[in-house]
């Protein structure tokens, strides 16, 4: 199970170097595959590493958050994550009753 949502920004890095532009440094992201076995602090600091020289400024959960979770793409957030996968499972039962 993923530590914050931002976890599942991971799974869509084109999408932070989109919504960040120039100077979003990608390789500051943490790498591991497994979105869901990075913790917290390695999520954001890796968010606010990748992010401090960009237009927009240091990732910050009040400034940035939700403006991301709305772009990335949903299909990359499931395919990299068994909780979400398993979020819209459940969510999906409790819409057809």
């Amino acid at each position: 199970m993923i530590e914050c949502m931002e976890n599942w920004f991971l799974a869509d890095p084109v999408t932070l170097q989109n919504f960040f532009g120039q100077k979003f440094q990608a390789r500051s992201l943490p790498s591991n595959p497994n979105i869901e076995a990075i913790t917290k602090p390695d999520v954001l600091n890796g968010l606010e590493r990748a992010s401090i020289q960009t237009q927009k400024g240091k990732y910050g959960k009040g400034a940035h958050s939700f403006k991301i979770l709305e772009l990335i793409d949903p299909n990359k957030v499931i395919a990299a994550s068994l909780s979400a996968q398993r979020l819209i499972d459940e969510l999906s039962k409790v819409l057809k009753t």
